[in-house]
């Protein structure tokens, strides 16, 4: 127990993601065409607190592998779709009974949560079909240096430019994406005030602001002693982003998305992210950030957004858990910041 009398229930959450890989609760029925996302959720969060042996991993490998898309023939790569990971069973289904559907609907969130899980269960990605996820991924790149998530037309921002880098980075082949244009699409993308908008033109928000920093991490733009680099060497500016992220932490400890918000559990790790990216982490208050995180915690195992509500999710929890990572909590696994798993030996990552 620490002197604020919050101890952190670490086998209370472990139970709460076990109860969570065998039935989700009936609200999360609105959210089945995320289901990929949502395995993401729990298979990570129990990475985080090294109890991955509590999982049937070939099992898990089987049903995220029965997600991939595949083309026809070789040819099929040319057609313009993408031949990722589907993020549901209902996204697989058929237009018409009985008739193959010409739609093919993976999908950029789902396929970088698919390889995120496979990676975290150990599974050698070199057994995939790469080029197809490549070559199909780099005909969503647009010109401006964006990605649509989909290929049948969708919004294009900051969150699939990080998906591409972090798919690239995952499978250690670059020839998904065009990395110049991506990175001249982030920088257009920083805001007068040092922080990030989802697409040029737009507030600032810390998941925007993460997706940006992080992308450029993976793609070999940042610099991981940029603390101490001039600000003129750096793509971006450094010194106006750490004000602006520094600001995000309110009275209470928390962290805000964008100013005049209430503090939210997930944007501890969106926005301390960021701060540990570029390395300056340590300018934060830590111990204001734990005593918020952990009045977010609930009795029945997770975490929720905001103090005093009462359920948990799967979203806040799992990004109270990364949070906690970067805070050194004790019996977590430290985190490969850029990607959000937890560090993996031997993996390269």
């Amino acid at each position: 127990m620490d002197p604020e009398g919050l101890e952190f229930e670490r086998e209370r959450h472990v139970l709460f993601l076990e109860m969570m890989i065998e039935r989700l609760p009936s609200d999360y029925e609105s959210q089945e065409i995320n289901h990929l996302t949502l395995a993401y959720f729990v298979i990570s969060g129990l990475g985080i607190f090294g109890a991955l042996d509590r999982v049937d991993k070939d099992q898990i490998a089987s049903w995220v592998l029965s997600f991939q898309a595949h083309p026809s023939t070789k040819s099929d790569l040319d057609n313009g779709q993408f031949y990722g990971f589907h993020g549901s069973r209902s996204s697989q289904f058929t237009i018409n009974d009985g008739e193959v559907s010409t739609h093919n609907c993976s999908h950029l969130a789902s396929t970088y949560c698919a390889l995120a899980i496979l990676n975290m269960i150990g599974y050698n990605l070199s057994n995939l079909n790469c080029e197809a996820i490549l070559i199909s991924m780099r005909n969503l790149q647009q010109p401006n240096g964006s990605f649509m998530p989909i290929h049948l037309g969708a919004e294009t921002d900051l969150r699939f430019v990080y998906c591409a880098a972090a798919i690239c980075f995952m499978l250690n082949n670059w020839t998904g994406m065009d990395k110049e244009k991506a990175k001249e699409y982030i920088v257009q993308c920083q805001s007068y005030d040092g922080g990030f908008g989802l697409a040029p033109g737009l507030e600032s928000h810390g998941g925007a602001t993460y997706c940006a920093v992080a992308a450029l991490q993976l793609m070999g733009f940042i610099n991981v002693d940029i603390s101490s680099k001039p600000a003129k060497s750096m793509v971006i500016d450094v010194p106006l982003l750490v004000e602006w992220s520094l600001q995000r932490q309110a009275v209470n400890g928390g962290f805000q998305g964008r100013p005049n918000k209430p503090s939210d559990t997930c944007y501890a790790f969106w926005v301390g992210g960021v701060l540990k990216i570029l390395g300056f982490y340590h300018f934060l208050d830590k111990g204001a950030l734990r005593k918020f995180l952990l009045s977010c915690q609930s009795k029945y195992g997770g975490f929720t957004k905001f103090p005093k509500n009462m359920l948990p999710d799967l979203y806040h929890s799992y990004y109270s858990f990364a949070a906690l990572s970067l805070l050194e909590e004790e019996g977590l696994k430290p985190l490969c910041v850029e990607l959000g798993i937890a560090a993996i030996n031997g993996n390269g990552i």
